[in-house]
């Protein structure tokens, strides 16, 4: 007997099929089955994977959906809420037409339909049913529906007009046994049907997992899914277990009275035959000007591009641009390259910033001369075939950095350009990772937070992690595995359902733009926001020969032309493509290691790199950014060595000094692989970067293969070999396996070239701009105060001031204001766009604002502005120079806006008021004068411009203390951040760590055994850092704990995923108990046993915890006094001692805090 599965859910029917691809074909193919069909809810997400997964395992794919129908029109919004707001109906591809109507289907179901769900409806079934085979589908289609509430006739007249819109043969009637009580009811009546309207019959399993043992982990999946426990009474489950991919005999054995049903779904299956077609490009055309073909108009501006970029370009960089083309025409790229060109030119036409180039691109020439990039990839030995490879036959990818703000309006550029149903954005789909998966488990298990917290940290976070590896690289996490039945099950459950995915969303950049209307080639669906996007991930999209972009936003593009902008008003010249790269000046300080705000080069590691690399040149920064990563940087002091002694450097042969001397004679990027292969084995760079990409995949079996070509040659792909270009085999060996060590890590160049261009650029003006960099740099973080906090700290140490907003100086971003930062309006909390484009209007026709009075009146007309926000101008300092103090106004503002508003009513309705009869002279009489209150303590000052701001601008709670504060801690709350490149904080998990700051928030809660505990927010001159207080510590330091106090503590750092790490609190100290000692300076030890009883009576009066220490200059001994002489160190002490002795011999000091924490 034949059977196949035709209703089956894949991972892709996202949080409600645990069914993985892979393991459901291999589960196919080990029962015996021959085809199989993946048919996941509403979407086709996984309809690509399953057919090259099925195809490469010698199984038959059939592709379908089991699709949402709408009761009436898709269009239509709530019918009638609850179970009938849509029915479920199963649609398989018969073939190639079938697929593209499925395709059409499900997209409208999203961009037209959507409603809870995907949904479509009849009219669209009729539209597009030519090539579909259609299911009853389970339950919850329309035919069941009606037969479980006992309406046969009904029943009968839906299927027949299935029946009409499939045609006859292609709509069967479904049966499912699943142990429901309601299902065998159905069936009986879908029997009696079948006879009644000679419809067939088809019997499925509806799958949602694998195996029979995968309900539990399935069951935890729906759990993670609807924020259930399993514990939960009322939740959605799969009751019974009979959800698995079952065999043909357990099929028979369910229905022994409808066996030809089971053999329907073999016909079924045997008809379905789809063929996808990968890699044929299927690029959209460019328009170009009359007359001329896409090839020649691409030739006529790269030639012109090539005579503007070199001043008479030589010969061979001619053909160098005619190899390129030629390549670029032979693959088919042409109309790529300018579509690319086109909008890049619009950006740099419309003054959107655009980066330097990103990835490979940057190793053509093509792209130079269209200026898609902005390296000569001549100066920099940057090598084509990395980019697009002759013998290699892949799409080219050029992704490209825009500013930041303005990213979007290139995208809406090319929708316009090429039609909205042919640019649309592409799906990513976000995956229960290995840590993550453990702590969703863990919640659905109500197991305690602390247990799996401590688990889940045993995963290392690196890259493409995994359990299993995880197992074999922690001993103590395979330990507790091995141990603690809890922890077993806990990790063999997160292991079933790891690296499903969780939820779909739209990628940050990827976008594609198609020869025709997008849905013709891939479903379409909808992110979380409402935009469309494609229901293919960007490497299927590629497979398909459909054409991706990256359209990146570039925070720092954004930062380098706002700060060009300011500087622009003193030097009119500067212009950032025409700078000096060798700027000795500028090299050195990025030598020193101040590189705040300086793009690829702020983390704390880069810092320390970059201030024992001193970097000579750019090539040297190129090779930095390429070796700061996990892997390459054990190279790291061989590379500095070479760099500061040349002696230092060997090389195995001479043709690897003019491909290593740049690197002092390390193996840094891709391109030296390439470049070593061709010149010391003759290989073509087609060829060398097949074999860069088989090292840097670590394909075993290439690369013992290729040793051979390396070394001894190959006639026939005619390769002469190491040995024949005189290099001996062991050299040619060792040079090899360096190769092999090495190309695993190593790094585009050309990538590296374009960042370290972004990275010198923004050096260069933090060192000759400061004041300019500094403003441009806060204001693309205005919207995030704690790393603002940080950029002023920076700021108070490179010497710039920064003043608070103010309304006649001010704009809405960070700006320079003689010589020092003026605070941006915008930063202001509840003060929007609007207000600051009224008052810089009103500044522009009118002057500057006389005083309060004067800013409210003038302001009132435009309605903008309300008491909230003249209240937070005030406290955040922006009216500061109306004449007045802060509390003068916060006293009277709400008086003039009454009296204004009473004025507008009078003005409107016509009346006269007494302050139009007076003359001039006598008005200023009837100004509100301000009431004689005096001015707020900083305290209040600063407290009212963090509330307004998120930040101290005119000083900082602990100023003061600073000396104090830096001196006692060992790490900052920055340190508490992760890092933006390498997403993990500087504290590492597990550290002890003292941190030092203010009390700013703190909430406390009741743990289950009732014992208070808090969690509170410890702020420093840097920013915050969350404190977990547990009870046992709570109960100790209770008094301490209040909001404002200024305490050290010192803990155990706890690291979280993907945000701020957190303190675990061990100890508290006040800031004000930190310890002192007197120290009194004697000639030597005679001078002070003859002074010593008169010392004695000095400290007598005088009782505390401060320590004396006696010294004697000539003996050098310092002897400290016994305990019973510990004093309190105060002024009436001191100046009595210094009166006896004299100021240069006594002396205070304060004692760093860990010796009393």
């Amino acid at each position: 007997m034949n059977f196949a599965h035709l209703h089956v859910h894949t991972e892709y029917s996202l949080l409600d099929g645990s069914n993985k691809i892979k393991e459901y074909v291999a589960r196919v193919k080990e029962l015996g089955m021959n085809s199989a069909a993946i048919t996941d809810h509403g979407v086709m997400y996984g309809v690509i994977d399953f057919y090259r997964e099925a195809k490469k395992q010698g199984i038959k794919p059939i592709l379908g959906c089991e699709v949402y129908v709408a009761p009436n029109s898709r269009f239509d919004r709530e019918v009638n809420g609850g179970e009938d707001r849509y029915y479920h109906l199963v649609l398989l591809a018969e073939n190639n037409t079938g697929y593209a109507n499925l395709m059409k289907i499900v997209s409208k179901g999203f961009v037209e339909g959507y409603y809870y769900k995907p949904r479509v409806d009849k009219a669209l079934l009729r539209e597009y049913h030519e090539g579909i085979i259609a299911l009853s589908a389970c339950l919850a289609g329309e035919v069941q529906r009606y037969l479980t509430k006992g309406l046969y006739e009904e029943a009968k007249k839906s299927a027949l007009e299935y029946q009409d819109i499939f045609g006859k043969g292609n709509y069967f009637l479904e049966l499912q046994d699943h142990g429901i009580p309601d299902q065998a009811l159905v069936n009986q009546r879908l029997l009696q049907m079948s006879e009644e309207l000679d419809i067939e019959l088809a019997a499925t399993n509806d799958v949602h997992y694998t195996l029979a043992e995968d309900e539990k982990p399935h069951d935890i999946l729906l759990c993670i899914q609807t924020a259930k426990k399993l514990d939960d009474e009322n939740r959605m489950r799969y009751e019974g277990g009979q959800y698995y991919v079952k065999s043909p005999e357990e099929m028979a054995q369910l229905f022994p009275y409808a066996l030809q049903a089971l053999e329907n779904t073999q016909r079924i299956a045997d008809r379905c035959e789809v063929e996808i077609e990968f890699g044929v490009t299927k690029l959209p055309k460019y328009d170009v000007p009359e007359g001329m073909t896409s090839w020649e108009y691409l030739n006529k501006l790269c030639f012109e591009g090539l005579e503007r970029h070199y001043d008479e370009p030589p010969q061979e960089l001619r053909e160098r641009l005619e190899y390129e083309l030629n390549t670029i025409k032979n693959m088919g790229y042409v109309d790529y390259f300018l579509i690319v060109w086109d909008f890049i030119k619009y950006a740099k036409d419309h003054g959107i910033a655009v980066g330097p180039g990103r990835g490979s691109a940057a190793g053509s020439i093509v792209s130079y001369c269209l200026e898609i990039t902005n390296i000569d990839p001549i100066r920099y030995q940057l090598l084509f075939e990395r980019f697009l490879n002759p013998e290699r036959v892949s799409m080219p990818d050029i992704d490209v950095d825009f500013c930041y703000e303005r990213r979007q309006e290139v995208i809406d550029y090319v929708v316009r350009k090429y039609g909205k149903d042919r640019v649309v954005q592409i799906v990513t789909f976000g995956t229960l990772a290995a840590r993550g998966v453990i702590r969703d488990v863990g919640r659905v298990m109500d197991l305690p937070y602390a247990f799996v917290d401590t688990i889940a940290k045993m995963i290392p976070t690196e890259l493409n992690i995994t359990i299993d590896k995880a197992l074999k690289m922690n001993p103590e996490l395979r330990k507790t595995y091995e141990t603690d039945e809890q922890v077993k099950y806990l990790i063999d459950m997160s292991k079933r359902l790891e690296g499903l995915p969780r939820h779909s969303s739209m990628h940050a950049a990827g976008v594609v733009i198609s020869q025709k209307s997008v849905d013709e080639y891939v479903p379409l669906s909808r992110a979380q926001d409402g935009s469309i996007t494609t229901q293919f991930t960007m490497t299927t999209l590629e497979e398909l020969g459909l054409l991706k972009m990256d359209f990146l936003g570039l925070r720092t593009l954004t930062v380098i032309q706002n700060a060009v902008g300011m500087v622009r008003h003193k030097n009119p010249e500067l212009d950032m493509d025409r700078i000096d790269y060798n700027d000795k000046n500028v090299l050195d300080y990025i030598g020193t290691g101040k590189t705040d705000g300086i793009f690829q080069l702020e983390s704390a590691g880069m810092k320390s790199f970059m201030k024992e690399l001193k970097p000579h040149s750019l090539e040297d920064i190129i090779a930095g950014i390429s070796l700061y990563r996990p892997g390459p940087m054990d190279f790291i002091p061989q590379y500095i060595r070479g760099k500061n002694d040349a002696g230092s450097i060997t090389y195995d042969c001479p043709q690897l000094e003019p491909i290593l001397a740049p690197t002092y004679g390390c193996i840094v990027y891709q391109e030296q692989v390439m470049q070593i292969v061709r010149d010391l084995a003759g290989y073509t760079l087609g060829r060398s970067d097949l074999l860069r990409r088989a090292m840097s995949k670590k394909k075993g079996d290439v690369m013992q293969k290729e040793r051979q070509t390396f070394v001894y040659g190959d006639e026939e792909s005619g390769v002469p070999g190491c040995v024949a270009n005189g290099i001996n085999e062991k050299t040619a060996n060792k040079i090899y396996d360096e190769m092999i060590d090495f190309a695993k890590y190593a790094f585009n160049k050309s990538h590296a070239a374009a960042y370290a261009v972004v990275s010198y650029q923004t050096a260069y003006l933090k060192y000759y701009y400061p004041v300019e960099f500094m403003a441009a740099l806060m204001t693309s973080v205005i919207e995030n105060p704690s790393k603002v906090a940080e950029y002023i700290y920076t700021c108070r140490q490179m010497d710039i001031r920064i003043l608070p907003p103010d309304i006649n100086r001010g704009v809405a971003d960070f700006s320079v204001d003689e010589g020092n930062i003026r605070y941006g309006l915008a930063a202001i909390k509840s003060v929007g766009k609007p207000v600051i484009e009224a008052i810089a209007a009103d500044r522009k026709e009118f002057g500057p604002f006389k005083n309060l009075e004067d800013f409210i009146s003038r302001m009132s007309v435009k309605d903008s502005l309300n008491k909230r926000v003249i209240e937070n101008f005030i406290k955040a300092g922006a009216l500061d120079g109306l004449g007045g103090t802060r509390k003068q106004f916060m006293s009277i503002y709400v008086q003039i806006v009454d009296h204004v508003n009473q004025e507008k009513k009078y003005a409107m309705t016509g009346q006269m008021t007494l302050f139009d009869l007076v003359d001039d002279e006598q008005k200023s009489e009837f100004e509100i004068k301000l009431p004689d209150v005096g001015e707020y303590t900083k305290e209040n000052l600063l407290a009212f411009e963090k509330e307004v701001l998120g930040i101290y601008i005119s000083g900082h709670p602990l100023e003061e203390e600073e000396e104090k504060w830096r001196r006692s801690i060992s790490a900052t709350t920055a340190d508490f951040q992760p890092d933006e490149e390498t997403g993990t904080p500087k504290v590492r998990d597990g550290a002890k760590e003292i941190i030092g700051g203010m009390i700013t928030d703190k909430t406390v809660k009741n743990t289950r055994n009732n014992q208070m505990m808090a969690f509170l927010t410890l702020e420093d001159l840097l920013g915050t850092v969350e404190v977990v207080v547990f009870p046992r510590d709570y109960e100790k330091n209770r008094p301490l704990l209040e909001v404002d106090n200024k305490v050290f503590i010192r803990g155990r750092v706890s690291e979280e995923d993907e945000k701020a790490s957190k303190l675990i609190c061990e100890k508290i100290i006040p800031f004000t108990q930190t310890k002192k000692e007197l120290w009194l300076q004697f000639p030597d030890k005679n001078a002070f046993q003859e002074e010593e009883q008169s010392v004695y009576r000095y400290l007598a009066d005088s009782e505390g915890d401060d320590e004396v220490v006696i010294y004697c200059q000539a003996e050098r001994a310092v002897k400290r006094l016994p305990r019973n002489r510990n004093i309190s160190i105060g002024p009436q002490v001191l100046s009595r001692l210094m009166n006896h002795f004299g100021d240069k011999r006594v002396k205070v000091v304060e004692k760093p805090i860990e010796n009393h924490l």
